[in-house]
């Protein structure tokens, strides 16, 4: 009877186990696949698969595979493009901005989600509209080396790198280096102008580039290092960049029929530093702090001879001071953070030859927040206030400009499955430094690009209402979105003695702008086929002192990925972006990829890369001028682009990695020269 008693415990027993041990199996996938997409309040974290992480070289391979909304993704040129005319997008490393050379050197191993904020925080900034934050644990140990070889079969362009990390105790260093080069030839050009004179007579020119070209070699170097326990992080950048080979630009351009050339050169060497220091105390707060030094040096020649010979040279330097300190408190039930941002930028540039003038620009941006991030039973919210100063002066012109950023965001369950999110914000934009110079530039024989000082900062008025659907294989997001922006920076034509002016002012201007867009998201077979979809409607509205113009278009694209075991498939394509901006209709050109990558082994991935195939000359810029005084359609296409194929050979070897907790890594050095050009 004891016998019997025990073969029936024993059974139960092994039967219990065997239950719990499937249904843990099961809670799991559960877990993994259910919660690969998280909504968040200011948007999505999302969760890469192994076969994502597996197949992905670098940063930018692995953001081609997310499909994310609204972003363009192209591996072969290293480029993350925002389809939209909402700001910039900003690419963190466990939320300090990342290099390229950082993307190209990222550890897959190491990734633990990739967070897409398309609602951004206070604490990043203006003039942000996405921001994607690769969180990556901690390596404490060991070494991993690597190089990515990308070389365009089709053409002359390349980008070759090799990097290293290495692991000792609580230090680790890291040494960065790339050579970029391109020879891009058969540029196509052609310009229609028709320009209306005083007397109401009509000039028609006609602009065709016969032959152009552009080429460039450059190098960069990083070096890092990274000192770091438990609950502190001290990490410093060092980076250079040098053009070897000027970016040169040539063009034999024919104006009604009778040839000219065209010329322009440019070399810059960028050193930049980067000190940053993270430290956690009590638990639940933290202290942030970050100090960038930037100096940027620019020469460059311009030669045009349509109708008369006009030549002019630059010499310009930049110092630029960027500081940040963030304190964050994780209460409950909410999140406090606040933090001030500070910058300081002094620009000399100077103009020689046909174009004569001597620019000093001081500018200083000054920017406080505070934020509370938190849920009241099924409500999240995200509320916060942030006041900006903009002080700006060069030569007798003076401006200090002040404006409170209100910002709050709400997010509700309708269902388990469908959620409604609604943002509000008022922001700050101001032209680019160039523009508020007072140099002027001479475009053409019949156009001059005027810089006016006197423009100030305009106000934008932001509402964003979102319903998303999700399920652990299928995603689908309704977004309507509607900017206002008053007595904005729009264009100006000024005609005078048979000469056009292009300018910016403020004055009683409005530009606004909405769209409704849908984005899809399928894993037809999970794991091995995800299939995405999305395509909107925009309307622009440009209202300025003496013009109104009104725009629709439709924008949208797809994309298709396909994991076989060793292979990795893809394809994308977009029709661009269309829009309209003061009188300029613009087009940011139609793109469609094709990739195939194989790994061999796990050090070794070879890809190839097929872009714009089928097209002998692809279209790379489209735009229209419909001003009451000039009325321009420009087109250009690039040979070279065309059935383009690219070769990237990926190997990286590691050896004794271990992770843990999440690091940090830096980077927001200054890029912007104020030279108008």
């Amino acid at each position: 009877m004891k016998r019997i008693f025990m073969m029936i415990f024993a059974a139960v027993f092994a039967w219990t186990a065997t239950a719990q041990s499937e249904k843990e199996v099961t809670l799991g996938e559960v877990s993994v696949k259910g919660a690969r997409t998280v909504q968040q309040v200011d948007g999505q974290w999302i969760y890469p698969t192994k076969q994502q992480l597996e197949s992905s070289t670098d940063g930018y391979s692995l953001l081609a595979k997310l499909a994310l909304p609204h972003i363009r993704v192209d591996e072969a040129m290293n480029s993350i493009t925002a389809l939209t005319n909402l700001g910039s997008v900003q690419v963190r490393i466990n939320d300090i901005v990342a290099t390229k050379e950082d993307l190209l050197s990222l550890d897959m191993q190491g990734v633990e989600r990739v967070e897409f904020i398309d609602n951004p925080g206070l604490r990043y900034g203006e003039e942000t509209a996405y921001v994607i934050n690769f969180k990556v644990k901690k390596s404490v140990s060991g070494y991993v080396v690597g190089t990515q070889l990308t070389n365009t079969l089709t053409a002359v362009n390349g980008n070759e790198s090799v990097f290293g990390k290495i692991n000792h105790k609580k230090s680790e260093f890291g040494l960065n280096y790339s050579l970029n080069y391109h020879h891009f030839k058969g540029y196509e050009y052609d310009e229609k102008a028709v320009y209306t004179l005083e007397s109401g007579e009509t000039t028609t020119i006609h602009r065709h580039q016969l032959d152009g070209k552009t080429k460039n070699l450059s190098h960069n170097a990083q070096l890092t290092y990274s000192l770091s326990d438990s609950n502190y992080v001290f990490q410093a950048k060092l980076t250079g960049s040098r053009d070897i080979h000027p970016q040169e630009n040539q063009w034999t351009m024919a104006l009604n029929g009778v040839p000219y050339e065209n010329r322009s050169a440019t070399r810059n060497r960028t050193p930049s530093l980067d000190l940053y220091f993270h430290q956690d105390f009590r638990r639940h707060q933290s202290l942030t702090g970050n100090v960038v030094g930037t100096f940027i040096k620019t020469k460059s020649e311009t030669e045009s001879n349509e109708g008369t010979d006009y030549q002019y040279h630059t010499d310009g330097k930049t110092y630029s001071f960027w500081s940040e300190a963030i304190y964050e408190n994780r209460l409950k039930p909410f999140t406090f953070s606040g933090g001030f941002q500070f910058a300081q930028r002094y620009s000399h540039n100077e103009y020689h030859g046909d174009s004569e003038a001597i620019n000093d620009l001081h500018t200083s941006d000054f920017y406080l927040f505070s934020q509370l991030k938190g849920r009241l039973a099924k409500l999240n919210y995200m509320a916060g206030l942030g006041a900006s100063r903009r002080y700006y002066r060069q030569a007798e012109t003076k401006q200090n400009f002040w404006l409170f950023r209100p910002k709050f965001s709400l997010s509700y369950p309708l269902t388990d499955r469908l959620k409604l999110k609604y943002a509000f914000e008022t922001s700050q934009h101001v032209s680019r430094i160039a523009l508020v110079s007072d140099a002027s530039i001479k475009i053409n024989s019949m156009e001059t690009l005027l810089g006016n000082p006197e423009i100030r900062p305009t106000r934008r008025i932001d509402h964003d209402l979102r319903l998303t659907y999700s399920t652990p294989r299928f995603t689908s997001e309704l977004q309507g979105y509607y900017r206002i922006n008053t007595h904005c920076n729009m264009e100006k034509y000024i005609r005078k003695d048979g000469h056009f002016y292009q300018t910016q002012t403020n004055a009683d201007n409005e530009c606004s702008f909405f769209f409704i867009q849908s984005y899809n998201q399928w894993d037809i077979v999970p794991d091995k086929l995800t299939a995405t979809i999305y395509g909107g409607v925009y309307r622009f509205f440009n209202f300025g002192e003496d013009y109104r113009h009104t725009f629709t278009s439709f924008n949208g694209g797809c994309s298709l990925q396909a994991y076989l075991n060793r292979w990795t498939l893809g394809a994308y394509a977009d029709n661009g972006w269309s829009f309209m901006e003061g009188e300029h209709r613009g087009l940011h050109t139609p793109a469609w990829y094709f990739t195939a990558s194989y790994r061999p082994n796990k050090s070794l991935t070879i890809s190839l890369f097929a872009q714009h195939l089928f097209s002998q000359h692809p279209l790379t810029e489209k735009a229209e001028v419909v001003s009451r005084y000039i009325q321009k359609e420009v087109s250009r296409h690039q040979r070279d682009y065309g059935n383009m194929l690219t070769l990237k050979l990926a190997y990286r070897f590691h050896y004794g990695r271990k992770y843990r907790e999440i690091n940090r890594s830096m980077n927001h050095q200054d890029s912007e020269t104020g030279i108008l050009k």
